[in-house]
């Protein structure tokens, strides 16, 4: 089994985008990706949106190579989008790509109604039907049951969790948890993995992640951790330099293995969201760059090259 994490926060992007290899099936995970529209009152740097336009085209290379395609849920960030701001995913870039692959999802009947439309569109523009995946096991894919999105009881936004077997090694993906639900953690250690890429808590949402709910998340954080041989937190825990810490200190408690998904690529960790003010700073933004880019009058070159100078980017991109 082959694992190639695309698209996470630790990778300069909102999102848990990954590609798994088995000796049969070749399975794109959530092939959607975004930046935050507006991250401490500005704008994504365009060296954000340089690194943004280099994972895309990791992701449609993957859609092209994939036998099968997976979706947790139907957030900006975890699907193509029809009508994508300049920063996501735009399904454009994979009409008619790879016609005769299979898209598993969630089920379509418990989905609010922006994820409905979001699912219909995809549908539709793709001109193909979804299979549904939850709580079956598939042509070697087990799906889990409806998870609650982060905090139990906070909303109704479900997502799927999915484990892959192949020769006594077992990976699974769980986005959207947020380390907030106890049933969605209990199912991961059902499923014994060896490695496990799992959506971490939104540490950055100070005004929303009570005390009780930090310490909620710690401790099944470590209920994980010492269970699994090698733990990847990511996606919502990476948007600030908190998570850096988190996996630090449980790595060194437990003593298995817990980093992020830059470490497990071995490449620089770019966490971009978290750096956004830094990255104003230190390379000049004009006023009108979004517009124009919006437009397709201007280019990531300029922004590349200076990151590339100043070694912010890495053989990852290559």
């Amino acid at each position: 089994m082959n694992i190639e994490i695309i698209g996470t926060e630790s990778l300069g992007v909102r999102g848990l985008c990954c590609f798994v290899r088995t000796g049969s099936k070749r399975i794109l995970f959530d092939p959607g990706i975004a930046l935050g529209f507006h991250r401490y009152g500005l704008l994504p740097h365009p060296f954000q949106v340089a690194v943004d336009e280099r994972i895309q085209k990791r992701i449609v290379k993957r859609w092209s190579d994939a036998t099968d395609i997976v979706i947790s849920h139907f957030h900006g960030d975890h699907i193509p989008l029809v009508n994508a701001n300049p920063y996501q995913f735009n399904v454009k870039k994979i009409i008619g790509l790879n016609p005769k692959v299979k898209i598993w999802s969630k089920s379509l009947s418990h989905l609010s109604l922006m994820e409905k439309k979001r699912a219909n569109e995809l549908s539709l523009i793709l001109k193909k039907d979804f299979i549904i995946g939850e709580g079956r096991t598939q042509e070697g894919l087990i799906f889990s049951e409806p998870m609650i999105h982060g905090e139990e009881g906070r909303r109704k936004v479900t997502v799927m969790m999915t484990k892959i077997e192949e020769d006594g090694q077992v990976f699974v993906h769980a986005p959207g948890i947020e380390l907030l639900n106890d049933r969605a953690i209990s199912q991961i250690l059902d499923w014994e993995p060896d490695i496990a890429l799992v959506d971490g808590a939104p540490l950055y949402l100070h005004n929303r992640l009570s005390r009780d709910l930090i310490k909620k998340a710690w401790s099944n954080a470590q209920r994980l951790s010492q269970n699994i041989k090698t733990l990847i937190l990511d996606h919502h825990i990476m948007r600030n330099h908190e998570g850096i810490k988190w996996i630090k200190r449980l790595s060194d408690e437990t003593k298995n293995i817990v980093i992020c998904a830059a470490d497990f690529m071995k490449v620089p960790r770019m966490l971009l969201e978290a750096k956004r003010r830094s990255l104003y700073k230190y390379m000049y933004v004009p006023d009108g760059w979004h517009e124009a880019y919006a437009k397709g009058k201007i280019t990531t070159n300029h922004y590349w090259s200076m990151a590339k100078n100043c070694k912010l980017t890495c053989k990852y991109f290559y």
